[in-house]
C-alpha cells in the first residue's frame, strides 16, 4: 500500500504543503488556514471544505458539516478511499504536483467525496438527504452520481465536467475517467441492474458512453467518444460507435498510466 494512503500520514503531507502555500501566496493565506491549517485531521478538514462548497438555504454548511463528520466518523472506509482518491490524482494527473490540489480545487474529487457521504446516507435510509446532496453536487460541480451507485477507492475523475453515473452502476478500485463519461442505464425495470459494471484498472476516455448492464473487463480501455453497448473483455481496447475491440492496452491497468492511444498492440477485434 502507498505510504501516503494512511490518513495520518497524508494529513501530515497536506499540512506541510499548506504551510508552504500560505507563506508563498499571501492572497490565499487566510483560505489555506481556514481550510487546512486550522483543523486537527483530514476528516475535520474535508468535512468543513465540502460542506462550504455545497452550502445552500435548505441545507446550510453548518448542518451539512455535521452530516459529513458523522458519515466519516462512523464509516472509516470512506476516509481511506478519500486518501486513495487523492493519491490517484497526484500519481495519474500530470498537472497535479501537490497532494493538496485535489482537496482544494479538483471538482471531480469534490463530487466523488460528496457522493461517498450521500451513499452512506442512502445506506442509512436517509434517502431524501442523499438525493439533496446529489442534486447540489450536480449544480455545483457539474457531476451527477446517484447515491445508490457503488464506487471503490483510487478513483480519478479528470476535469469531470459532465460525468454521469447511474443508480445501479458499480465501479471497482483504481479506475480513471475523463470529462463527459456516462455510465447510463437501459430499460425501466426496477430492482435489477440497469447500469454498467466497471472492473478494476479500467480507463474511460473523454466522452465515453457505456450504456446498460454491460461489463467492462479488468484493465480495459475505452476510447474517447465511444458508445459501448456490449461487454468488453478484460485487457482490451475498445473504440467506436458502437464500440468494438481494436487492440490491447500496453499496461495491465491502463487507468494508472492514462495513455489515451488506441490499438496499442495492433490487435484487431
Amino acid at each position: 500500500m502507498h505510504t501516503a494512503a494512511e490518513p495520518d500520514t497524508l494529513w501530515q503531507i497536506l499540512q506541510r504543503e499548506a504551510q508552504v502555500v500560505a507563506a508563498q501566496e499571501p492572497v490565499l493565506a487566510s483560505y489555506i488556514h481556514g481550510t487546512i491549517l486550522h483543523h486537527q485531521n483530514l476528516v475535520d478538514a474535508i468535512s468543513f471544505h465540502l460542506a462550504n462548497l455545497l452550502d445552500s438555504s435548505p441545507a446550510p454548511a453548518l448542518l451539512l458539516r455535521e452530516v459529513f463528520l458523522d458519515a466519516l466518523q462512523q464509516d472509516p472506509t470512506i476516509i481511506r478511499r478519500i486518501c486513495r482518491d487523492i493519491i490517484a490524482c497526484y500519481e495519474r494527473d500530470a498537472a497535479c504536483d501537490h497532494y493538496l490540489m485535489p482537496l482544494l480545487y479538483f471538482k471531480g474529487f469534490h463530487a466523488l467525496q460528496s457522493y461517498r457521504v450521500a451513499h452512506w446516507l442512502w445506506q442509512q435510509d436517509r434517502r431524501m438527504l442523499a438525493l439533496h446532496i446529489q442534486s447540489r453536487m450536480s449544480e455545483v460541480f457539474a457531476v451527477d452520481i446517484h447515491p445508490a451507485a457503488v464506487i471503490g477507492g483510487g478513483i480519478m475523475m479528470d476535469h469531470a465536467t459532465g460525468v454521469v453515473i447511474g443508480e445501479t452502476a458499480v465501479i471497482e478500485d483504481d479506475v480513471s475517467m475523463l470529462h463527459e463519461v456516462t455510465l447510463g442505464g437501459s430499460g425501466i425495470a426496477r430492482g435489477c441492474r440497469r447500469h454498467p459494471l466497471i472492473r478494476r484498472g479500467v480507463l474511460l476516455a473523454a466522452g465515453a458512453k457505456v450504456l446498460g448492464p454491460v461489463e467492462i473487463g479488468e484493465g480495459a480501455k475505452i476510447g474517447g467518444g465511444s458508445v459501448v453497448l456490449t461487454d468488453i473483455p478484460p485487457h482490451s481496447t475498445a473504440a467506436g460507435v458502437p464500440a468494438r475491440v481494436v487492440g490491447r492496452p500496453a499496461a495491465e491497468q491502463p487507468a494508472l498510466d492514462m495513455d489515451q492511444k488506441l490499438g496499442d498492440t495492433s490487435e484487431d477485434g
